[in-house]
């Protein structure tokens, strides 16, 4: 505030209910007055918007200018493409609603004959009255025929289902009983001199039914089984020895998940019951997805065939990792790498992540000798055997122990039980991307403990390109601990040499936040050299993914489980493999953007210090470099913190949550999923975020694509919180909606608001009448102490903030001149403006919510109103009436203009007069500078920190592209040699072999066309940047299609990546030559 308002004489009285978006006036007739807080005309513009029906966090405030956006000058223009209208397809409902009669009219038409010229004759001998039909006229239209014809015509379909008209109506019938026989091991209408008739109700199970088939084998060669004869007809048989039960295969390639449904349209009155063929098929299945790996992986085109298969061989590969051999140069391995420069050598390491999930339990209903485990440890689980042995010797062992307040460290403890053989499980990924790694899962049988997480890990680096292996894991500030240690208690087979394997342990980027300060620094991506933009994350996805098949496996028997996890891994790489075509493209495209926008603004922001005292710069590179250069294990030393005394809103909340039990009717005393401190930490927190995305909408005019794609994201995730936080309020408010005034109801009930102006009603947004009767017990002495915390932390950031905005601003004015000089910083300078504007306004809120609370006290000595003037440096003095008038000029030009005016040198005009403000008064002040010196040191090092990580993700990007590429000729290269890899006697099986080993290698011949064409253009793009060009080529156009957002995708929410469609096929993605 410019200046604080009094109602004095006849001036016109405040308003409760009048708010403007610029300034909240106040007005109200006189006979209000009485009624007005007294405490209200201390922070009117507080006050009016905590009343108005205009609310918003934000406070009204536009006092921070909105930034223009200039044209995009890196030759990457991103567009969204507007999707084409048309009322059939997009109101599909309406059109067809007024013609639903004459849909009905023609399914009953389909109930009858269809008329004489359909039901007088035969369509195929023409022969009168003919009775029969497939049934939903699934091969021949409403052509009836005769029994020998319809016959006839199903020879090679007799899964389809015929129907008999009885004069009156159609009733099913089966081929089987109209007397169609199929005859295997022959061609089709040929009949066999030795045939051998099958079991009595032969059993086919397709995707129509469940079918009982007449069935005559061949034997006139005696070396070709039974259930060779139905693998060759497409039917997978249940047993190996006299089948009766099969299915096809195109059941299988669709779902079995709907056996159920197909017994049910067998058999839906019930008059005819069949037989129970679950565990039959159940078995097929099994077998099937068992094979189908193993054809996948070429072990059918081997001499040595299913035996001779490697641990580990039927995972599908991350083809972007490296691989030796595979997608790396020839002679990587003969490199001196101490004289190899780093941005090159991080290119070989290897991302790895690890992570327990405890949802995928599995009870004790079977055992492996009922239902054993097939192709133990050659996909993606780790050799059982192996891991049992180990495990043997860590009975005893307890888990893991952590410093993180994560739930998910505490579920092994609820999930545990009686009955159960695992209780979740623990797997291993590539944490760039987010594949599941060979040998890379494993069961956990009582927590995540060392010893499972240990084998695991190693079973998953076996073969692997072992030089640097950084492992991401939410608890590796633990498990670093006597990791070498642990290491010589596993199989000497699954050892690594610490002489020549550098290991090192992170956390991924959102579970570091829930960590102690000391795990910070030598634990984050954000300060390892050679991480790029890695977070750690993407693991989390693939359990969301898993956890869908939580509820059927828990009941499967070991076997059956087993089976089943492995194809839902094998699934879930595939899908990754197909969506890095893609994915790597929009990475990148984000890199360029970013990596330039991070560039410019660290350069301008060097420049400045450089100027006055470059010795800060050198020294400050230095020690960023000493310490990303090896792994730490506490955070002493580290050039990235500060120190922090104040007690935090975190430490608030902690001991909130430690001290809080709720207590029953009883008295006796239970823990709530969700305690009223959580209940009041969410509301503060969400409060936080309305206030922040109010502000950065209004700070952003003109978006982008990609920053409006950005807010869409922001507000659905804000709406999902808001939402969370109303279902806790009618548990600790209940009776909120009942004693609000209408007007403030109808603000509670409106849900048409923009998310960010939705208000929460907290216990502070109450009157004392009004919190009494409707707030549970305890819970406003709860917010009081919240707010109170948050209102330190607040002015903590606060003065952070403009310590950086001091000292950068103080160099700029002695030693930059120029235009182009004054502007290049305006990128670094803006978010720090921002940063103060933030804390301005989130102070204000939550002083006046104590103030409300408590009312006047010795408090406000402390926690003071917060004015403008009072927003500014240790060395900037308040301004006069006359440089607050020409603000609020610059202001109206769109200008950013915020805090007091810089006293530059030893004596400046207004020094005899200047203040310090009173925000600095709980603060210990070092020398001069010290203190802005320190935050600038910090600031820079992280700036210099994050211009590297945008930097070396460009180059990771750039090479995962290119081994992909590799990956795909050596793939085409295997499956080549395979063509002819294997002798056998049998021509048709010959053909069958070299038929598939073709197929897949034209397969990564297009692939391979496809993703340099795809690619190409960006590459370039990429390799100028490396090298500093600034324009390069044509530019590329990337489109992005808003519709083919989910918008509740968490790895681009979590991995911060923006969504470019990058299909080559639709146009979005053009190399040069395309354009």
């Amino acid at each position: 505030m410019s200046g604080r308002r009094r109602v004095r004489g006849g001036a016109p009285p405040p308003s409760l209910y009048t708010h403007q978006p610029d300034r909240a006036t106040v007005s109200a007739p006189v006979d209000r007055l009485a009624s007005i807080p007294d405490y209200f005309e201390e922070d009117p513009q507080t006050n009016a918007v905590f009343e108005s029906s205009d609310f918003g966090y934000d406070l009204g405030d536009d006092s921070l200018a909105a930034e223009e956006q200039g044209p995009e000058t890196d030759g990457i223009s991103v567009q969204r493409g507007k999707a084409k209208r048309y009322t059939n397809s997009d109101l599909p409902f309406q059109t067809w609603v007024t013609h639903r009669n004459e849909y009905l009219d023609e399914m009953l038409r389909l109930e009858g004959r269809g008329g004489p010229e359909i039901s007088s004759a035969c369509a195929s001998c023409g022969s009168a009255a003919p009775e029969y039909r497939c049934e939903n006229q699934t091969c021949h239209g409403p052509a009836m025929f005769c029994q020998d014809c319809i016959v006839e015509r199903h020879q090679a379909l007799p899964t389809h289902w015929i129907e008999r008209w009885t004069g009156d109506y159609f009733e099913r019938i089966s081929l089987a009983n109209l007397g169609l026989v199929v005859q295997l091991g022959h061609t089709l209408g040929s009949s066999c001199p030795a045939m051998q008739r099958g079991r009595y109700k032969f059993t086919v199970i397709d995707v129509n039914g469940v079918h009982n088939v007449a069935v005559q084998f061949c034997a006139c060669d005696s070396t070709v089984e039974h259930r060779q004869q139905l693998m060759r007809v497409c039917w997978w048989p249940a047993t190996a020895l006299d089948p009766s039960t099969c299915a096809t295969f195109g059941l299988l390639l669709s779902s079995f998940h709907f056996l159920r449904s197909l017994e049910l349209l067998t058999n839906a009155d019930g008059l005819n019951p069949l037989p129970n063929r679950r565990r039959a098929f159940i078995h097929i299945v099994r077998q099937h997805r068992m094979m189908l790996m193993m054809k996948r992986a070429g072990r059918g085109h081997s001499p040595s065939g299913i035996e001779g298969t490697a641990q580990g061989e039927l995972a599908l590969q991350c083809r972007a990792c490296p691989q030796d051999g595979r997608n790396l140069p020839v002679g990587w391995n003969q490199i001196n790498w101490e004289a190899m420069p780093q941005d090159l050598r991080f290119k070989y390491f290897t991302f790895l992540a690890a992570d327990a999930n405890f949802r995928l339990i599995n009870r004790d209903v079977s055992n492996e000798t009922r239902d054993p485990v097939i192709d133990d440890g050659l996909g993606y689980f780790g050799n059982r055997e192996q891991y049992k042995a180990y495990l043997r010797d860590h009975v005893d062992e307890e888990e893991i122990s952590t410093c993180s307040g994560f739930q998910a460290m505490f579920l092994a403890d609820a999930k545990r039980g009686k009955g159960l053989r695992t209780t979740g499980v623990g797997g291993v990924t590539c944490a760039r991307h987010n594949m599941w790694r060979p040998n890379g899962i494993g069961d956990l049988q009582r927590g995540e403990r060392y010893c499972n997480m240990d084998f695991i890990f190693f079973s998953a680096i076996l073969n692997c390109v072992a030089l640097y292996l950084i492992l991401s894991y939410d608890i590796a500030c633990q498990y670093s601990k006597k990791f070498w240690d642990r290491m010589k208690g596993l199989p000497e087979a699954m050892h690594i040499n610490p002489e020549t394997t550098s290991v090192w342990f992170k956390v991924p980027n959102f579970h570091i936040l829930g960590h102690k300060w000391p795990c910070h620094s030598p634990f984050s991506f954000h300060w390892m050299w050679g991480a790029g933009m890695t977070n750690g994350e993407d693991v989390e996805q693939n359990w969301e993914f898993t956890n869908g098949a939580a509820g059927s496996t828990k009941m499967m028997g070991p076997g059956g489980r087993h089976a089943f996890l492995e194809g839902l891994f094998a699934f879930h790489n595939w899908m990754r493999t197909v969506s890095y075509r893609k994915v790597l493209s929009q990475r990148l495209v984000r890199d360029l953007k970013e990596g330039r926008k991070h560039k410019d603004a660290f350069e301008a922001f060097t420049a400045v210090i450089e100027t006055e005292q470059p010795e800060l710069v050198t020294r400050w590179k230095a020690w960023v470099k000493e310490w990303e250069s090896e792994q730490h294990t506490e955070g002493h030393g580290s050039p990235f913190e500060v120190s922090k005394p104040i007690k935090s809103l975190k430490e608030i909340r902690l001991q909130l949550g430690k001290d809080e039990l709720t207590r029953t009717g009883e008295g006796v005393e239970i823990e709530r999923q969700y305690t009223s401190s959580t209940f009041v930490a969410l509301g503060l927190d969400i409060e936080d975020t309305q206030r922040t995305l109010a502000v950065d909408v209004k700070a952003t005019t003109d978006p982008s694509p990609s920053q409006e794609i950005e807010l869409l994201t922001r507000k659905s995730s804000l709406l999902r919180r808001v939402n969370r936080f109303r279902n806790m309020q009618r548990v600790y408010m209940p009776e909120l909606g009942r004693f609000l005034p209408a007007a403030q109801r109808d603000i509670l009930e409106d849900r048409s608001r923009p998310v960010e102006t939705m208000k929460l009603f907290m216990p502070s947004e109450l009157g004392n009448d009004i919190r009494e009767k409707v707030c549970e017990k305890g819970l406003t002495a709860i917010e009081e102490e919240m707010r109170e915390a948050e209102l330190d932390d607040t002015l903590e950031d606060l003065r952070g903030a403009l310590r950086v905005r001091s000292g950068t601003n103080r160099f700029c004015h002695r030693n930059v001149r120029g235009q182009r000089g004054l502007t290049r910083g305006q990128g670094v300078l803006r978010q720090v403006e921002i940063r103060i504007h933030k804390a301005k306004l989130r102070y204000r809120y939550a002083r006046n919510a104590i103030l409300r609370i408590r009312g006047h006290g010795p408090w406000e000595k402390v926690y003071k109103v917060l004015a403008d003037e009072d927003v500014r440096g240790i060395n900037e003095r308040a301004r006069s009436a006359e440089e607050e008038a020409e603000r609020e000029r610059l202001r109206g030009l769109g200008q950013i203009v915020e805090g007091g005016i810089e006293a530059a040198g030893i004596v400046a005009a207004g020094e005899g007069s200047h203040t310090m403000s009173w925000i600095w008064y709980k603060t210990k002040l070092g020398d001069n500078d010290t203190e802005i010196i320190d935050a600038l040191r910090v600031e820079w090092c992280k700036a210099y920190a994050r211009t590297h990580r945008w930097h070396e993700d460009i180059i990771l990007i750039e090479e995962e592209m290119r081994r992909t590429i590799e990956y795909g000729v050596w793939m085409g290269a295997e499956w080549e040699k395979r063509v002819a890899a294997r002798s056998v006697a049998s021509p048709a099986l010959a053909e069958g072999l070299c038929a598939y080993a073709k197929e897949h290698v034209r397969r990564e011949e297009v692939t391979g066309q496809r993703l340099r064409r795809q690619w190409g253009g960006l590459r370039l793009k990429a390799a100028a940047y490396l090298e500093g060009i600034q324009d390069a080529g044509p530019s590329i156009v990337v489109d992005v299609d808003r519709e083919e957002r989910d918008e509740e995708d968490e790895e681009g929410d979590v991995a911060g990546e923006e969504v470019f469609d990058g299909g080559e096929e639709d146009g979005l993605l053009q190399d040069a030559d395309d354009v």
